[in-house]
């Protein structure tokens, strides 16, 4: 620990901190443009100067390491000037007409600085010229002529996100932001995450969506999590007028650190499906608007005298976008009292039945956490593309690729990750267990075995290669650079289980104790499990197909999730089906009873992400009047049909072995 001194206020801080981090600590406000507390210093605005007891000139406060009993003052004449001077080249160089711009306003962090100097003009005349507006992207705009070159958009599209679209053409004031080679933004390599749109300062790079819908102080910022998939990233929802306008990664979330996928950020406000906002009763052949009461009736009465046919009567599907608290009710109204072979998941049987059938085998949880590929020096995925599902996992190892993270992609078809891989192993299909083997194998002779196995008899380098097509001096290349690694990470999905067996997934798990990524006491392995609380709905027993043959009667829990083709055309010509859905489609078409519920902005409730954290969602915007909650629904349905629902949803979660431990949040 230092000791510092920032304008009179002593404190103690760890060594190696800066000095605008120190100030911070001590509530002592200095401005900065191209500082960002999840981006590496970078020194290059330097509005953040300070002056410091025995140096000469003015210090970047930024990137100064704090000295023992440094002195620095952040408030003098000096200091005042220089950022005012700094300010007004910046103004300067480049458009920055406020009233034009849709950040103005209490938005603009340079506004915000200039207002804080007191400053209500520039004394150096206006030395721009007009840049091109880039306009090719979907999601975003790119107005170079607000741009102050702060390069927190380069910045994070390379440390944050690991994909480096963008960079830097010419020098000084004539910078200019481009992508990848000159390319439009609408036709580069960006996967549109939008990291950069919420990093920038200013407004040269705005979001279609909520321009000039609303300032910040204009809006409720909503702490939620995002339902896109089972990462289970924090998010920040906009709201104004019952309207979600923008979607923020949390910069303060463990899971994410701020970070999200196109999937999470642009995509559900795209959303113009018709809204379902009164229940629906099939009448003569046609919908008809109902009453609640009236299209309850309908399916308690319907569904009553199927009670207790094990699945053969009922066949009940449940969206595994839904709450963990809505999920334990289906599951009590239709898995406890019509047999558990009646409720199964729309997941289809993803990786989580794999993965839970081994755990209960284990008779313990066997999966690490997704904060372990932040800091992984090699990681091997199989069955994965990391690049098209679960994206922000996979920015997490493509931007350690750069400090020498070592990524092995396994897989028979095509992975977009295989372009970044040091290895990218296309093997013959359904062969991934005989590849896992045969790199077992090789570590064992290559006397690199970190945990010693008797068990892999007469299975050698030579027979995996002839099983999955990949030559032998390949396997043992890759072979050791897996058991040299310190930190390995082995990360799977659905491909690994393709043929709903667990031996791909021992074998998998027998590589990662040789290579020292697996014991009793910790685990290096993560799985993908699909939607959001597709890890819940293996929990009570969701998952697997649901099975259609000649049931009765179809009940679709789907909330606002999109049914597949498959399942619509596996419903056709079912005697009854009712349908609890946020939004019409195909499926809805066809029902003869249709229950309007919330969307994923309109409910609350819990979800547990793919490694197993407890997090709560937030209802940010009220639903239309009468739609109910998918609680509400369920719980109405419970009574028609006498059943007592209980509330102990996480006690029942615990009541099954996980294959990631659950933790709260």
């Amino acid at each position: 620990m230092v000791n510092v001194t920032i304008d009179g206020k002593n404190l103690e801080v760890p060594e190696g901190t800066t000095v605008l981090q120190a100030a911070r600590k001590a509530g002592v406000v200095i401005p900065t443009l191209c500082d960002h507390p999840q981006l590496t210093p970078y020194g290059g605005c330097r509005l953040c100067l300070v002056e410091v007891d025995g140096v000469r000139t003015l210090q970047p406060s930024c990137t100064l390491p704090v000295n023992n009993n440094m002195v620095v003052r952040t408030d003098t004449n000096k200091v005042k000037d220089a950022r005012k001077f700094v300010l007004t080249l910046i103004f300067s160089e480049r458009n920055h007409f406020c009233m034009y711009c849709q950040k103005s306003g209490g938005d603009c962090e340079l506004q915000n600085c200039a207002y804080a100097e007191g400053m209500t003009h520039w004394p150096l005349p206006p030395n721009w010229k007009p840049y091109a507006v880039d306009a090719s992207h979907p999601d975003f705009v790119l107005d170079h002529n607000r741009c102050i070159l702060c390069r927190r958009c380069v910045r994070a599209c390379g440390e944050l996100v690991g994909n480096y679209t963008l960079g830097f053409e010419e020098r000084g004031a004539s910078s200019f932001l481009v992508a990848d080679l000159g390319t439009p933004l609408g036709e580069s390599t960006c996967v549109s995450c939008g990291t950069c749109v919420q990093i920038c300062p200013t407004g040269a790079l705005i979001d279609r969506k909520s321009a000039y819908l609303g300032h910040e102080t204009q809006v409720d910022m909503v702490k939620s999590t995002c339902v896109g998939c089972s990462a289970g990233c924090g998010i920040n929802l906009a709201v104004r007028d019952n309207q979600v306008l923008r979607i923020d990664g949390d910069w303060d979330s463990p899971v994410n650190e701020g970070l999200l996928c196109k999937l999470g950020r642009f995509e559900p406000l795209k959303d113009e499906r018709e809204r379902l906002v009164t229940p629906m009763v099939r009448k003569n052949g046609a919908l008809k608007a109902a009453t609640w009461e009236e299209a309850l009736e309908v399916v308690g009465s319907r569904l009553a005298p199927l009670a207790g046919s094990n699945g053969n009567g009922v066949a009940a599907l449940v969206s595994s976008r839904l709450p963990a608290e809505s999920m334990y009710l289906f599951k009590q109204v239709f898995a406890d009292q019509f047999g558990n072979r009646s409720a199964a998941s729309l997941d289809d049987g993803y990786s989580p039945s794999i993965s839970s059938a081994f755990a209960r085998e284990l008779g313990a949880s066997f999966e690490g956490k997704l904060d372990q590929l932040k800091t992984a020096d090699c990681v091997l995925t199989i069955g994965a593309d990391l690049a098209e599902e679960h994206q922000v996992a996979g920015f997490f190892i493509k931007r350690n690729l750069s400090r020498g993270t070592a990524l092995i992609v396994v897989g028979s078809g095509e992975n977009v990750l295989s372009a970044s891989a040091d290895f990218d192993l296309k093997i013959t299909k359904d062969s991934e267990a005989d590849l896992l083997l045969g790199l077992w194998a090789s570590i064992e002779e290559l006397g690199l075995a970190k945990s010693k196995r008797s068990d892999l008899t007469n299975f050698t380098a030579e027979k995996a290669s002839g099983k999955t097509g990949i030559d032998v001096d390949t396997l043992f290349e890759v072979a050791r650079k897996i058991a040299t690694a310190q930190q390995p990470v082995f990360v799977y999905g659905k491909g690994l289980a393709s043929k709903g067996s667990v031996q791909g997934l021992k074998a998998l798990i027998d590589l990662a104790r040789v290579a020292g990524a697996y014991s009793e006491n910790s685990s290096a392995l993560i799985s993908l499990k699909g939607q959001a609380n597709s890890l819940v709905a293996s929990l009570f027993g969701f998952d697997r197909a649901g099975e259609i043959k000649n049931q009765q009667a179809v009940y679709v829990a789907l909330g606002d999730d999109t049914p597949s083709q498959r399942l619509i055309k596996q419903l056709e010509g079912v005697p009854f089906l009712a349908v609890q859905a946020s939004y019409a489609s195909p499926l809805t078409a066809k029902a003869d009873v249709v229950l309007p519920v919330e969307m994923w902005a309109e409910q609350e409730g819990h979800y547990v992400s793919m490694d197993g954290r407890v997090q709560t969602t937030q209802g940010a915007i009220k639903a239309p009047e009468g739609v109910w909650s998918n609680m509400k629904v369920l719980e109405a349905l419970a009574t028609s049909l006498g059943v007592e629902a209980k509330a102990d949803w996480q006690e029942s979660l615990h009541q099954s072995v996980s294959a990631a431990a659950l933790y709260l949040s």
